[in-house]
């Protein structure tokens, strides 16, 4: 196929232009609308298509079994903040500043900073092509003006600004309190009558919606509805009701016929924390092995995304943002977004067009450290905390550079239990290069945090 013939196709699969049409057949008639329904702390282990055999979650299997399931699908963050940083802006969270973001950690509800008002968010984007926005569940991006969802692109807002475990913890819509404390049995119950409510009110679209769940974050809350039925007990009663308003969020669109013009994708921000399930990966949240950052990723979309589809390429939450402009057709996201983008338009691989990722890195910071990489199968370890996160002893965590770096090929060895880096050190040292080469596009306050990678007096070798 010649390029110009093959950049129309694609575009046209994106915003339904007439003629258009994908392997899964005929595309919509307009812009589709886009629905990001966002788990807090799911393990990829915790959904029945990723393998959970106590937890029952047959409208997010359907979900899976009408789409596509990835299975190497990143947040780049193993942490709250940071990772809906990524996800809002299609940029590493190393990015906007450490002094505004928190970056070793999270914010809380005494700070007084968030999302820098200079970046570009999905939603500022989308609201400028025509979409309708709504924000309902959990930010995490600044609960004072100039950081809320309203003050970035979102119409409206309904939920906790933050972790459920802060206090105080309110229930907001828009810019008023409602509820002080909020009765947290109810959050799922309710962030999914609003869903359903922002939904109704906008199906002549197009439409973004950012269901962002406050569970299964600590401590847990379930409703009377749900509790007891898992058997794995009120962790597993919580993910059940999580699957129950998928299946009225989907069943809200198949209603009102909007399923040939919706787009759905589903994830969590990072691993599981105390409890939750990483199937076969190695580590949990606050980590950056695999069970820390790697999340279920499903995406729905009839007419443009082929049925019964598995993609084992790695790609991440940082790539929403120029794929979703893609289906708003708008062939250049990083002209919309006005600041350089880490993540890639993954469009072509969702629709089935093309079959390997566009990144050839991806990077795992945690907080303003660089810890990881990601290049085809190969996970690359240079730095990790010298104590555990969620610690007793937590207050005296520092990164630490691996004197013997770790590599792993994570087609034989997804557990990241194999240290082959001893046995390809042309591949270490490309790696090497690799990392110092991206690290020169940070902010000085992230290279000087990681200034030991590039100390050629201390080279690590294998």
């Amino acid at each position: 196929m010649k390029p110009l013939l093959m950049l129309t196709t694609l575009m046209s699969m994106a915003t339904g232009l007439p003629g258009a049409a994908s392997a899964a057949g005929p595309a919509a008639r307009r812009a589709p609308n886009i629905v990001m329904i966002y788990a807090d702390d799911l393990g990829y282990g915790d959904l029945g298509c990723y393998g959970a055999q106590a937890i029952k979650t047959p409208n997010l299997d359907s979900m899976s079994g009408e789409g596509l399931r990835l299975t190497s699908f990143y947040s780049i963050a193993p942490v709250c903040t940071p990772s809906r940083a990524g996800l809002m802006t299609g940029r590493y969270a190393a990015r906007l500043g450490a002094a505004q973001m928190r970056l070793s950690g999270v914010l809380f509800p005494s700070d007084k900073t968030g999302l820098p008002q200079e970046e570009t968010t999905i939603a500022t984007a989308l609201r400028k092509r025509g979409y309708g926005t709504a924000c309902i569940g959990k930010w995490h991006l600044g609960h004072l003006q100039p950081h809320r969802a309203i003050d970035h692109g979102f119409d409206y807002y309904f939920g906790i600004p933050y972790s459920n475990d802060m206090k105080p913890t309110p229930l907001v819509r828009n810019e008023e309190t409602i509820e002080d404390p909020v009765h947290q049995e109810t959050l799922t119950q309710r962030y999914t009558a609003e869903a359903i409510s922002f939904i109704e009110r906008s199906k002549n679209g197009p439409f973004f919606l950012y269901l962002a769940h406050t569970m299964p974050h600590i401590p847990l809350y379930v409703s009377d509805r749900f509790k007891g039925k898992s058997a794995a007990g009120l962790y597993g009663d919580v993910v059940q009701e999580l699957d129950w308003s998928v299946g009225e969020v989907m069943g809200t669109i198949r209603r009102l016929k909007l399923e040939r013009d919706t787009v759905v994708i589903f994830s969590s921000d990072n691993g599981p924390w105390f409890q939750g399930s990483p199937g076969p990966l190695r580590g949990r949240k606050g980590t950056t092995y695999e069970g820390g950052v790697r999340v279920p990723g499903i995406v729905w979309g009839p007419g443009r995304v082929p049925a019964r589809a598995v993609s084992a390429e790695p790609v991440a939450t940082i790539d929403f943002l120029p794929t979703a402009l893609a289906l708003a057709g708008e062939p250049d996201s990083a002209a919309a977004s006005q600041l350089p983008l880490d993540g890639k338009n993954i469009l072509p691989l969702l629709t089935g067009q093309d079959k390997k990722s566009p990144h050839d890195l991806l990077l795992f910071f945690d907080g303003i450290y660089l810890q990881a990489v990601r290049s085809g199968n190969w996970k690359f370890h240079v730095a990790r905390w010298n104590i555990p996160r969620f610690t007793a002893a937590s207050s005296q965590q520092r990164n630490v550079r691996l004197d013997v770096p770790e590599l792993f090929d994570l087609r034989l060895d997804v557990a990241e239990s194999y240290n082959l880096a001893a046995g390809h050190p042309d591949v270490v040292r490309d790696l090497q290069t690799r990392i110092l080469t991206a690290l020169k596009s940070f902010p000085e306050e992230i290279q000087r945090a990681n200034a030991d990678l590039a100390d050629k007096g201390k080279e690590v070798r294998p």
